[in-house]
């Protein structure tokens, strides 16, 4: 599973990838305390987003692989 945060001026930014054989792997800026995710299983994700703020106003998109 991907995680992406499209800006408001079209910057698509990965934020987090998560798999079912490794710990969530976080992009230089982000981390947990800001985008918890959760695997519950294989074909379930809970992604919870903290505390937002007006500076992290975007489109949130999530991405899934079946390899």
């Amino acid at each position: 599973m991907f995680l992406y945060q499209q800006t408001p001026r079209n910057v698509l930014k990965l934020i987090v990838s998560s798999t079912t054989w490794s710990e969530n792997s976080y992009e230089d800026g982000y981390s947990e305390a800001k985008f918890e995710v959760n695997r519950k299983g294989t074909n379930y994700i809970l992604i919870t987003i903290k505390n937002l703020t007006p500076k992290e106003e975007a489109m949130y998109f999530c991405a899934a692989s079946d390899h």
